[in-house]
């Protein structure tokens, strides 16, 4: 029996939610890659391709500290050559949350994901929770697609005042933290309200965007509680729900999520 290869995609510029997926990967396989590789594929018009913090040295060094075995580094050019032509595409996942003012996003990760899966052949491959939808995408694509491999899920890390870590936290100068903190505690009232019998999804949305509207500078993108599996809108929290958010901070986007239970 060979050994058991776990891998871990990202964008780079690591921080410690990067981190904690590599050591989940590395308590399940006898071998742990990383991907490093900013996929335009996944950016629209007016995104931030072009700006999106990159840091390769820092990078290599704490995925050395973390014990990584191979640190795989592909050019643009090497998974998107000169007239390259295939993509892949889910039909109803990416219609919502993300997928709606993204529209190029998750065919540019389905597709670079894929590219890698087929490059690295892993046993095991880790992603973020807090990409909700992106991790979802990935296991239907591996359903429907028959890649043999274990997509595991690793929990939202935060910083120690509650927000989600991110590369894009980088932007984030001391006057814009009160407004992105809004999303971790907007998430925190919601639990609290559906533990105390506010099942309503109405009344969870209300107070949602009553927390977003102390902060001008923050612009909606949704506020969306729904069925975990299909990502669909519902209208009551009668079991595990998803509460997902988007917001924009001065060009700056922000994600977080939730799983509210009654």
């Amino acid at each position: 029996m060979g050994r058991r290869l776990a891998f871990v995609p990202t964008m780079g510029f690591l921080h410690e939610g990067h981190l904690s997926l590599l050591r989940l990967g590395r308590g399940k396989a006898d071998d742990l890659i990383l991907s490093i590789f900013v996929n335009p594929a996944q950016f629209g018009a007016n995104e931030d391709l072009s700006t999106y913090p990159r840091s390769l040295e820092r990078d290599l060094e704490m995925a050395e500290k973390e014990g990584v075995d191979i640190v795989f580094v592909p050019t643009e050019n090497d998974l998107y050559p000169e007239n390259y032509q295939t993509y892949v595409e889910l039909e109803t996942l990416p219609a919502h949350l993300c997928g709606l003012s993204r529209p190029v996003f998750f065919r540019g990760i389905a597709t670079v994901v894929t590219q890698l899966f087929n490059i690295i052949k892993p046993h095991i491959a880790v992603f973020g929770e807090k990409d909700f939808q992106q991790l979802a995408i990935i296991r239907q694509m591996v359903e429907d697609l028959k890649f043999n491999v274990e997509i595991i899920g690793g929990p939202i890390i935060r910083e120690s005042d509650g927000l989600a870590m991110s590369s894009r936290n980088a932007y984030l100068n001391d006057y814009m933290r009160p407004a992105a903190l809004s999303l971790s505690r907007i998430l925190a009232k919601s639990q609290e309200l559906v533990k105390s019998g506010v099942v309503d999804v109405s009344r969870i949305e209300a107070q949602a965007r009553d927390g977003f509207s102390v902060f001008p500078e923050i612009i909606v993108d949704y506020i969306s509680i729904c069925d975990p599996l299909t990502l669909d809108a519902v209208e009551v929290v009668e079991g595990r729900t998803l509460m997902a958010l988007a917001v924009s901070l001065n060009k700056i986007r922000l994600i977080d999520n939730v799983i509210l239970e009654p």
